[in-house]
């Protein structure tokens, strides 16, 4: 287990004006929250003042992130690869221009997402549950799980770790929000619309040791 950055390439290239978010005047926080936790049109496609504001796939993107772990992992030559709340699926698209023999699953509690997603892996993703996965025991050589089980409450947060480690081989890695201090706390509060579990790395490090996931990590931060 180790703490790899994958994902900071892509969180810090967004600015944000976290008062301006929880003080709008059309969708205030509770608002944006209670559309976004529904993760339907709203979430995805809707005002960019609830979440992504149109969550559309830009070429290149996510292939960045493909390439780091695809050197990174010591995948053989057609690995099965499953990501945990793929969304439209659009890492697991880019991760087929990198490791064209994968064989890529994706599964999201959004039938929005899986309804929109990329028509060419469309078949490869599934609506489905991080707690409870329709997969054999030691079935994936990678397992990715990116910003997703932040949204899950504690009781759900034990069995989808405990899920995520059962169905990989070695090979696993999840990024997910955390703050390091007050100001990050509240930049967190204030950004975010979907987040359930609010913990410091500390923490997050010890609901892995809890619940027994011995994969990679890192964290996302509102500096």
């Amino acid at each position: 287990m180790k703490e790899v950055d994958f994902m900071s390439i892509l969180h810090k290239s967004t600015e944000r004006d976290y008062l301006k978010r929880v003080n709008d005047q059309d969708y205030p926080k509770h608002k944006a929250a209670t559309l976004a936790k529904k993760f339907d049109y709203d979430y995805w496609d809707g005002d960019r003042r609830i979440c992504f504001g149109g969550y559309h796939y830009l070429e290149g993107r996510w292939e960045k992130v493909a390439n780091n772990m695809a050197s990174y992992y010591s995948l053989p030559d057609k690995p099965k690869i499953l990501d945990i709340g793929c969304g439209k699926g659009y890492l697991l698209y880019d991760f087929l221009k990198v490791v064209p023999n994968a064989e890529i699953y994706g599964i999201d509690i959004s039938r929005y997402a899986i309804d929109n997603s990329k028509p060419e892996i469309k078949d490869r993703l599934f609506v489905g549950n991080a707690v409870d996965l329709p997969y054999e025991d030691n079935f994936f050589d990678l397992v990715i799980s990116i910003n997703t089980l932040h949204c899950l409450e504690s009781y759900d947060l034990n069995n989808a770790l405990r899920e995520m480690e059962r169905v990989g081989k070695h090979q696993k890695y999840l990024c997910v929000e955390s703050y390091r201090n007050e100001i990050e706390k509240a930049n967190l509060l204030y950004w975010q619309v979907t987040c359930e579990a609010f913990n410091t790395p500390k923490e997050w490090l010890w609901w892995f040791a809890m619940t027994g996931y011995s994969g990679d990590y890192s964290f996302i931060y509102f500096e």
